[in-house]
């Protein structure tokens, strides 16, 4: 078997064994998710909470905006607290402070040690304690002790006030950059309460017949014995010397290969006589939407920040009221995979009828249509998701039409079924361009098919979210979200992205197809490889089984294996934007893709690493930390990648027109040192606390406003605006240079 095909081969077999492993996974999840009873009852029978409350309770928690305003189980925004956490050690502080009231008439504080110890075990064994019962007819129900329904009850009044508008806490609201009357009606704040209480109960609740809890004793409490596992443990050691090994296996296959000598460019640029098509050129207005969603998505940005240090307000504008933090978050997360994906959809358009040199029928209507449809997703959705926070919305609603509370798809049902007809769209157009190049025989043909089998996958992937129903259980629901952000976002995005940056770079004469080919093929083998199954490492603590963790801890490893020597791809970038003469005119673009590769090794990598392995996650999961990793993997290597893809595009479409270098010179500078400096001025150093806070108290106190805002955070937040003001200021630059290039275009036209 020849080496191409022994490639294709393995890539068969490794999407084969993933897909295996993941959906066998789900459905261990499926079978041993932390149940909903019939109804948590006192010992009388009396029900505290039934199942219609929590599901009806998690409906209210996604209205209001879901994982945009604190998180549960560790997922979710940063500034108000994690809410399984929060929940979790007011309700110990309350148990211990209503028994030590019971036997000794005191404040629990103010007992002796040997006492206080006393009553935290009395504490864990009540707390920890998995009483759940089982009716011959298969219902569930949970019987709590009255000491437990005494604490629950004065958690849930303070949480009444809090979501509420009651004066007393319009402080700690603040804090928590939470609008007054979050949640205006009572009825609602009570079923949220439910639901709130229900993901605290399944952290703390120990899995029958064993010794850890639904969520793997996540979060950590040693009050109430919420401890590392020994499989959290394990399992990171061996992710660690998976690393290392992963490491040395690449790094020989590197040095052992042969690098074959760059092909000797033409003395002309190959594609500067290539006219674009009438579908291409209407392509262009991809590129102009993306930009303008990105400069809104900057501005939010700032907007959200700012909440950090001054809840409700900007600058002393009462913002809050208009604009919720949970609303600026949403747009502004929302708005990053909106504007980075309708660049690749973009490029994707323009690169089909290149490789083919084929212009279907109807192909530049088609592109229109679409490029108005994604228009009418991304405006419908985001006023959908306002007036679902805003409250307008009954519950069925806005599960409709609103917000759906699950980070990066937090779009209401009807929206994302649209954008699901957008991508399907997308992918009939690409694939009437790309026939005639699909039948193509020789070197290049299984880089093509790469290239088309990811436009595939990014068509119907996004798909996977539909599988979240409205009263779906949390820890199916996160298992499901996150094969949209994972594998259709960083997965199959990125080896498109990968075929088509070798596919150009072939169309340039730049590289050998013999070793586009193998580069593209290996480096989607050894991507796949880790990245498919590696998806299991946003899940450790979901309420999902120990399999989980063994299997994330070892796959996610070996996804940042290929990013250690993303160097070299970085240096023959590098000198490629040197190849000939005419490759100026693609500098900028060759530069961006130099960005990705050190933001591929910087941010998904090192700081990727940071949060992967187990031990690690289960104390920092949550934190400024995967701020820090989300920004710099997703600006600095999505970002950056669908820059670079757009001007690679925007050349062909310019023909002969001179650009301005020296805005593109500027946006390229300042964007990646204004990313830079807001992860390494602000965002890692308060995720380092807060990791210190977790270690020293708990979770619960990395959350709390007496970290959030002390004054060392709240200063090293302000920090930020360095970075922020150069990041802004590479967007407006990147900005100009569009809309210089739509000047001259006017006046070629006029002329012409």
């Amino acid at each position: 078997m020849s080496k191409p095909k022994l490639t294709v081969f393995a890539l068969i077999t490794v999407l084969i064994a993933s897909f295996t492993v993941l959906l066998s996974i789900g459905s261990e999840i499926y079978r041993e998710k932390p149940p909903i009873p019939k109804a948590f009852t006192s010992s009388s029978g009396k029900i505290v909470f039934s199942q219609h409350n929590i599901e009806q309770g998690q409906l209210v928690w996604r209205s209001m905006g879901g994982h945009q305003l604190g998180s549960i189980w560790g997922h979710g925004a940063y500034v108000a607290p994690d809410w399984t956490a929060d929940w979790l050690h007011k309700e110990a502080q309350a148990w211990l402070d209503i028994t030590a009231d019971n036997r000794y008439q005191q404040r629990f504080q103010d007992l002796d040690n040997e006492t206080k110890a006393g009553l935290e075990q009395m504490l864990k064994e009540d707390m920890r304690h998995n009483s759940v019962i089982k009716t011959s007819n298969g219902d569930t129900f949970v019987r709590l002790s009255n000491t437990r329904i005494a604490a629950i009850n004065k958690v849930s009044e303070h949480y009444l006030s809090l979501f509420g508008n009651d004066p007393k806490l319009s402080s700690l609201r603040e804090q928590y950059a939470m609008k007054e009357g979050t949640v205006p009606d009572l009825k609602r704040r009570e079923q949220l309460n439910a639901f709130l209480f229900w993901g605290a109960w399944a952290a703390i609740t120990e899995r029958p017949d064993e010794t850890y809890t639904y969520t793997n004793n996540w979060p950590y409490d040693p009050q109430i014995g919420n401890l590392p596992t020994s499989d959290n443990i394990v399992w990171s050691i061996l992710s660690i010397v998976t690393l290392i090994a992963g490491i040395g296996a690449l790094a020989w296959h590197h040095a052992s290969g042969k690098h074959e000598p760059l092909p000797t460019p033409s003395k002309q640029d190959p594609l500067f006589f290539n006219k674009p098509t009438a579908s291409q050129k209407a392509v262009g207005k991809y590129f102009f939407t993306a930009i303008g969603l990105f400069l809104f998505q900057i501005l939010l940005g700032a907007i959200t920040a700012h909440y950090a240090v001054e809840g409700q307000n900007f600058y002393g504008f009462p913002l809050s009221e208009l604009l919720p933090y949970s609303i600026t978050r949403t747009w502004h997360t929302q708005l990053a995979v909106f504007w980075i994906a309708t660049i690749w959809l973009g490029t994707g358009l323009y690169i089909a009828p290149a490789l083919s040199g084929h212009e279907p029928k109807f192909q530049r209507i088609g592109v229109n249509v679409l490029w108005v449809a994604l228009v009418i997703v991304v405006l419908g959705s985001m006023a959908g998701e306002w007036l679902g926070v805003q409250q307008y919305f009954d519950l069925d609603m806005n599960f409709l039409f609103g917000h759906q509370g699950y980070e990066y798809i937090d779009l209401g049902r009807v929206w994302q079924v649209l954008l699901l007809g957008g991508l399907l769209i997308w992918l009939s157009l690409v694939t009437a361009a790309m026939r005639p190049a699909l039948k193509i025989t020789g070197e290049l043909r299984p880089v093509i098919w790469v290239l088309y089998a990811s436009c595939v996958a990014i068509g119907l992937f996004y798909g996977a979210g539909l599988f979240m129903g409205k009263h779906t259980n949390l820890a199916i629901a996160e298992y499901w979200r996150w094969w949209v952000v994972h594998l259709w976002v960083e997965g199959f995005f990125e080896t498109f992205a990968t075929s088509v940056i070798a596919l150009m770079l072939v169309r340039l004469g730049l590289i050998r197809t013999r070793s586009a080919n193998a580069a593209v093929l290996f480096a989607t083998v050894i991507f796949l490889t880790g990245g498919l199954i590696g998806t299991l490492h946003h899940i450790y603590f979901t309420g999902t089984p120990t399999s989980v963790i063994a299997w994330g801890a070892i796959f996610s490893a070996l996804e940042v294996v290929p990013l250690a020597i993303i160097g070299f791809e970085a240096v023959e970038s590098y000198r490629l934007r040197q190849a000939a003469p005419w490759m100026s005119r693609y500098k900028w673009a060759i530069m961006f893709f130099v960005a990705t590769a050190f933001w591929n090794l910087v941010g998904a990598g090192i700081l990727g690493f940071l949060v992967n392995p187990p031990i690690a996650l289960y104390f920092i999961q949550g934190l400024n930390t995967t701020a820090s990793h989300a920004h710099g993997a997703f600006m600095g290597v999505y970002g950056m990648l669908g820059i670079g893809l757009m001007l690679f595009c925007l050349r062909g479409l310019c023909g002969q027109m001179l650009w301005n270098e020296k805005l593109l010179k500027g946006a390229f500078w300042t964007l990646n040192i204004g990313l830079a400096a807001m992860i390494l001025m602000s965002l890692l150093p308060v995720g380092i606390i807060q990791f210190f806070a977790v270690v020293e108290h708990g979770y619960w106190f990395a959350r709390s406003p007496e970290v959030i805002h002390s004054p060392l955070v709240e200063q090293l937040v302000w920090m930020r605006i360095f970075g922020d003001v150069l990041f802004g200021l590479g967007g407006m630059l990147l900005g100009c240079f569009l809309f210089d290039i739509i000047q001259k275009a006017i006046s070629k036209a006029r002329l012409g």
